[in-house]
């Protein structure tokens, strides 16, 4: 079951590669017939899902692959992974929706999502070492092509930035997990085997230099400051379906890494690095408002706030690594929170930076000071706008609320140094209404002047990713059922 979910995007995309004669237009329609079949597989599994004792894997599958280096083809989910494949499959259906009515190239780009689409699933069901890495860089290649194959402005070069910049990211992750193998007793490289036996137990050293190998591939991934350079101009570039995928799917490796690899698999060294990790969250989720707040380009702004909004998520791990005999429940509150984030902000950016694809296609152009007055015209893009600006500067009602909030409470109630990451919510309200009053409000003009409304694709891809996210902030018990239990497991792991 599992296996069908991660390869039937790869396996259509090969039939539209192989077949030329699939019309464009039959292209665009299989891309979203089988996003939505992958969607609704993994919303069976999520019903069905029953991972018995927590930390126990549900749907899991394992062959012999490469027995003589102890990997092998090793899937399978809990409470971490299964809200992020889902995800994943949200929003390349809410994309393949956006792009029905685009006309640039549709079959060559259908068949590239769909092979990115199986490459970032592929991350988040792998159970060994090898398997994650094959698919992380998969994701990156097929990124890569995106941009630079549908993107505008400098395309290019932002696509070469951005490969090279996290695929050196993907180099270090790779000697960190050859350090993982050699440290392991017996050598492996599976996640389970590993998490229950974790290396380097007896040489913190050892572990030490692992672990920096692993936090600097995630850290360009995620990205954290100092190593979140590639990601603007790689956003501002690529196109509107491309920086939604970036954004809301492959940054959430990063993150994923985190909780699924560098905390349960090294543990002290985890603990030892704690308050590293939680200055750097401090530090990208002031320095990503901030740098967001001087913004007058919409793309740029949204991108900068990721670097804020995934900080939060720093913040929230690394407190969680700092062990103390009454914090285990402000440890679990804190990783429930940044699997919650992970959730929310790819639901919440997707929708922000479809909707900045909308002003590009129609005006050719991000800049807010060019648009003012965009009410008038268009009363379904300003509502969406400012429902999505609303959702993430996170106000009660959104998920991104539930998500902030228990990030701030574990963290907090953990490291009470986290409260100098406070003013960053602050920032990113205003830096919010300011972009929405310069966008929505006061006399038409500029750009705003006959600009079209959304269309009924674009409705319904965007207002479906705001809808679950409202969902999820007034019913989140739903998920919440799901991850906390994965999340304390981890807290185990680490304070073991």
């Amino acid at each position: 079951m599992l296996s069908l979910v991660v390869f039937l995007p790869v396996l259509a995309a090969v039939i539209l590669v192989v077949v030329p004669q699939v019309p464009d237009r039959v292209a665009r329609w299989v891309w979203l017939g089988i996003a939505l079949a992958d969607l609704a597989l993994l919303v069976g599994m999520w019903i069905g899902f029953d991972s018995r004792e927590p930390g126990d894997l549900a749907y899991e599958e394992q062959l012999q692959w490469m027995p003589s280096v102890g990997s092998s083809y090793h899937l399978g989910v809990d409470g971490l992974s299964l809200p992020l494949l889902t995800l994943t499959a949200v929003i390349f259906a809410a994309c393949a929706l956006y792009a029905l009515r685009e006309n640039d190239r549709p079959r060559p780009q259908a068949a590239l999502f769909l092979f990115l689409q199986s490459a970032c699933l592929g991350v988040f069901a792998a159970q060994d070492l090898i398997l994650f890495f094959v698919f992380f860089d998969l994701s990156l290649v097929g990124m890569y092509f995106v941009i630079a194959g549908w993107g505008h402005g400098n395309a290019a070069r932002s696509a070469l930035k951005f490969f090279l910049y996290t695929f050196l990211g993907s180099l270090a992750l790779l000697l960190g997990f050859i350090g993982l193998y050699l440290g392991a007793d017996p050598h492996t490289f599976d996640m389970v085997e590993l998490a229950q036996s974790p290396p380097f137990q007896k040489n913190p050293v050892a572990g030490g230099f692992v672990l920096a190998a692993i936090l600097i591939g995630l850290a360009i991934k995620t990205p954290t400051f100092p190593f979140h350079t590639w990601l603007p101009p790689a956003h501002t570039d690529a196109p509107a379906i491309g920086s939604a995928v970036l954004a809301g799917v492959l940054l959430k490796m990063g993150t994923y890494g985190f909780v699924r690899i560098a905390m349960p698999l090294l543990p002290d060294a985890w603990r030892s690095w704690a308050w590293i990790i939680v200055v750097v969250g401090i530090v990208s989720v002031l320095y990503g408002a901030l740098v967001a707040l001087a913004q007058t380009e919409v793309k740029r702004m949204i991108a900068y706030t990721s670097v804020n909004h995934m900080g939060y998520i720093v913040l929230a791990v690394g407190a969680a690594g700092v062990v103390s005999d009454s914090s285990a429940q402000a440890q679990q509150l804190a990783v429930t929170g940044a699997v919650v984030q992970m959730v929310s902000h790819g639901l919440i950016t997707s929708a922000l930076f479809l909707l900045a694809g909308v002003l590009y296609e129609r005006r050719q152009s991000y800049d807010l000071n060019a648009f003012g007055g965009l009410a008038a015209p268009a009363p379904r893009y300003a509502a969406f706008f400012a429902v999505a600006a609303f959702a993430s500067l996170g106000l009660p009602g959104f998920s991104g609320f539930i998500a902030e909030f228990q990030i701030f409470a574990g963290s907090i109630g953990t490291v009470p140094l986290s409260l100098l990451a406070l003013p960053g919510i602050l920032i990113t309200a205003a830096l919010f209404l300011l972009a929405s009053q310069r966008l929505l409000t006061g006399k038409t003009r500029g750009l705003s002047t006959g600009f079209n409304d959304l269309n009924s694709n674009e409705t319904l891809s965007i207002g479906s990713l705001l809808v679950l996210s409202v969902v999820i902030g007034v019913f989140p018990r739903f998920l919440l059922d799901i991850i906390e239990p994965a999340a304390s497991v981890v807290v185990n792991l680490v304070s073991r």
